[in-house]
Parts: structure tokens; C-alpha cells; sequence
């Protein structure tokens, strides 16, 4: 019941992330606005989560892993509600802001939550696995669920399903109890990893030279920061042991709590050497998936004329084998690593969106394909970017991962967006993508000409 609880919590921050894509054009009915600032309402939900999800493991641990947890959902259900009674698109981009920062509370504190609960390595990895699979679920929902909303009720009905899905998470975990910690947190250098992502988002987003500029700014002072003091905060492992194994169905959840090191390296040297292949392709398949998201959703709605629950619909080819493939997947990478799965998922998406763009009429074949090349590089980030990092950085790793991936569905949004008309978009996510392919082979190779060390 418990593992239901902060299961259920975790599905409501991931339904956040595309549940809204769907509802774009009646939102703009309704509270006017350009599509930058539909970009905004898409985009203020990921970069605060992104940037917020560095620390809320962190704040999970200093104050415990359960009232956070509550802290969060709490917060959740309550912004949700406002955000249904958002007078003006500017509140509304403000509102979602705040609810990725509880969705990232949520997040770090159901990770606690996990290694509290159970301890044992096999419970862990039981529970793990049952809390993943629900990221493939919540991301196929998001379309789907959005579209019947929306084409009974109007767009503020998406954020209506929140508060009552919220309110069962907190009755389902009542009674639990954490412990408080001591370690510190690195409040200014979360602050400036916040101001980076959005003015990266905004300086995209609206082609802002002043944006850009504070942009490279704000990362001059992270790096002066992180080099002065060893303090960003970062998803680590944990020191005593308490990392959870991740799943070979999750599409690139943090599977592990999130800590602040002090006096060391935010992220290990060596981490980003050794794992970038998938930490861009990661960063690579978000910025595809969300911006052809976002795109198709206004192609389909305003140009096809299709109603929000037709748009749902006729996203289920994409979806439905997000949900669908990761066991096989899974096996596949059990047997024969992480590499095949990724090139191949890659491949597959980079011609699912070129089909797409050229198509004429029908969609669905070409969604199949892009649903098929998500699903099986998805799943199989996690273990590559964990197989290949250094010892004893996995937890940090797939925090790492998680956090690029985060970034490049946010880029997706404000660069794809740009365009919304013809097939520039998605080709132009498909050259990326396809780029992306041809590094991981290239890269790969250079791995295997590696000598052993023992």
C-alpha cells in the first residue's frame, strides 16, 4: 500500500510533464497568448523540475525523507488547484514553475522513501521495479488522458485530476517516519542552476541575445562556485550503500537519493568522460520526443482540426509501445548490452520523425516507428550510462542522466517550437537525432578499441 502511495505520486509528476502538450490550443483560446508563451507553460514545469531535482533528494535527506514527501504532494495537489484557476497565461507559466519544484520533492522524497522501507537489496530491487514501470504508463497517459479532459471539460480540467490522485498518496503513506540528516545544502549554487536552464530556455525560446547573455553568466558563476567550494548539489550515490538497482523498464527515473558532497566534486571526475555517449543521446531522444510532442500536437489541432481527444488518440501508436516494449528491451539488454538498444532505438526515432515530416496524410505507421525507437533506447540509457561510468558512480550516474534528459525535452520544446509550421521541425529533430546516432556508433567503436584493465 505504501509502495502504491509514492508510486502514485510519482506517476502524477510524470503525467505533468505532457499531459498539458495536448491542451495547448484551447489554452490559447481561452488565455490568448503567443506560442512562446505556450512554450512557457510547457516549458516552466521542466526546467524547474530539472534544475529543482538536483536538490530535493538532498532536502529529502537533511529533513527527512517522508515529510518531504508529504511536503511535496501536498504542494502538488494545491498548485494544481490554482493552476485550474489561472486568470492569465503569466500566472499560469508562474504556477507551473512551482509545481515542477514540488514534482522534484515528490521525486527525491519517494527515493528516500524506497531505501528506507526496504532495505534489503532484493525487497529494494522488487519495489524498484514496480515503482519504474509506471514511467512508460504515465508517459503514454499523458496524451490520452489530456485529450479526454480537455474535449469535456477545457484545459483547466487537466489540472483538476491532480488534487484527488494527491490527496490518495498521502493517505496511503500516512504513518510513515524519517529520520532527519545533517548534511548541509547548497542553497546559491541550486539558485544558479535554476537561473541557468531558464535563461537557456527563454534565450532559445524567444531568440534573446540579453537571455543569452546572463545565460553564460550564470554558468560562469556555477563553475566559479562549484570550484571554490565542491558544492553543487548533485544526484550521488549514497555513501552507506543505500542505492536502488534501476529496472530495465525505466525510461530514465533517478534511481537513487540525491546528496550534496561537500569539500569534493559535485560529480565525480571521470563521470562525464566516460558516460557521455549517453548522456547525449539521453539529452538527444527528450529533445526529439518532446519537441515533436509539442509540434504535433498544433499540427494536428490547428491544422487537421482534430479535437483534443482525437489528438489523444492518435498519439496511441506513439505511445502505446512505450508501454509495450520496455520488457523486451529489458531482455535485450540483459543479453546483449546497452549499445544495440540505443543505436537502434535512435535509428528508429531519427526515421520515424523524418517519415513524419514528409508524409503527406496518414501518421500512424511513422508513429509506430518513432513510439518503437523511444522504447527501446529509453530503457536501455539507464543500464549504458550506469555500465559504463566509473566505479561506484552509479547512483550519480543516472542522476546525471536524468538531469540531461530533463534539459533536452526543454530545448525540444523551445527550439522546435520555434517553427511550428511545415516539416522544418521534425526534420530538424531528426538530423539531430541521426547525428546523435552516428556519435554513439562512432564512440562505441572507440570503446571497443579500449584495452582490458583488470
Amino acid at each position: 500500500m505504501k509502495l502504491a502511495g509514492f508510486s502514485l505520486a510519482y506517476f502524477l509528476v510524470l503525467l505533468d510533464t505532457t499531459v498539458l502538450t495536448i491542451a495547448l490550443p484551447d489554452l490559447r483560446a481561452s488565455l490568448g497568448g503567443s506560442v512562446a508563451g505556450q512554450q512557457w507553460a510547457v516549458n516552466a514545469y521542466t526546467v524547474a523540475f530539472a534544475a529543482s531535482l538536483l536538490v530535493g533528494g538532498a532536502v529529502a535527506d537533511r529533513y527527512g525523507a517522508a515529510r518531504v514527501f508529504r511536503a511535496g504532494v501536498a504542494a502538488f495537489g494545491v498548485l494544481s488547484l490554482l493552476s485550474a484557476a489561472a486568470p492569465d497565461l503569466g500566472a499560469l507559466v508562474v504556477l507551473r514553475a512551482l509545481l515542477g519544484v514540488a514534482g522534484a520533492l515528490c521525486l527525491g522524497g519517494s527515493l528516500g522513501l524506497l531505501g528506507e522501507l526496504y532495505p534489503s537489496a532484493a525487497a529494494r530491487a522488487r519495489a524498484t521495479g514496480v515503482w519504474a514501470a509506471i514511467t512508460g504508463a504515465a508517459l503514454a497517459a499523458g496524451p490520452l488522458v489530456g485529450g479526454l479532459l480537455v474535449d469535456l471539460y477545457g484545459w483547466r480540467a487537466v489540472f483538476l485530476l491532480n488534487p484527488p490522485l494527491a490527496l490518495v498518496s498521502l493517505l496511503a503513506v500516512r504513518g510513515i517516519r524519517s529520520p532527519r540528516g545533517t548534511r548541509p545544502i547548497a542553497w546559491h549554487a541550486q539558485a544558479l542552476t535554476c537561473a541557468f536552464l531558464g535563461l537557456l530556455a527563454e534565450a532559445l525560446t524567444d531568440s534573446s541575445l540579453i537571455a543569452g547573455a546572463l545565460c553564460l553568466v550564470a554558468l560562469a558563476a556555477l563553475l566559479i562556485t562549484h570550484h571554490r567550494t565542491g558544492a553543487t548539489p548533485t544526484p550521488a550515490a549514497a555513501d552507506d550503500g543505500g542505492t536502488a538497482a534501476p529496472s530495465s523498464r525505466d525510461g530514465g527515473a533517478v534511481m537513487v537519493r540525491a546528496r550534496v558532497r561537500v569539500g569534493g566534486p559535485a560529480v565525480p571526475r571521470g563521470l562525464v568522460a566516460a558516460a557521455w555517449p549517453e548522456l547525449l543521446a539521453g539529452a538527444a531522444a527528450n529533445f526529439a520526443f518532446s519537441g515533436a510532442l509539442f509540434v504535433l500536437t498544433l499540427l494536428l489541432q490547428d491544422g487537421r482540426h482534430l479535437t483534443p481527444m482525437e489528438t489523444g488518440l492518435a498519439f496511441l501508436p506513439l505511445t502505446v509501445p512505450m508501454v509495450v516494449n520496455p520488457v523486451l528491451t529489458g531482455r535485450i539488454v540483459a543479453r546483449h548490452g546497452a549499445r544495440l538498444p540505443i543505436l537502434a532505438g535512435l535509428a528508429l526515432l531519427a526515421g520515424g520523425l523524418a517519415g513524419a515530416a514528409l508524409a503527406d496524410g496518414l501518421l500512424l505507421g511513422w508513429l509506430v516507428v518513432i513510439g518503437c525507437g523511444l522504447s527501446l533506447c529509453f530503457p536501455a540509457l539507464m543500464a549504458g550510462t550506469v555500465a559504463n561510468a566509473p566505479a561506484g558512480t552509479a547512483g550519480t550516474a543516472g542522476g546525471v542522466l536524468n538531469a540531461a534528459r530533463q534539459m533536452g525535452a526543454t530545448l525540444g520544446v523551445a527550439v522546435l517550437g520555434g517553427f511550428v509550421a511545415g516539416p522544418r521541425p521534425l526534420l530538424v529533430a531528426a538530423a539531430v537525432t541521426a547525428a546523435t546516432c552516428a556519435v554513439y556508433l562512432a564512440a562505441g567503436f572507440r570503446r571497443s578499441r579500449r584495452p582490458a584493465t583488470a
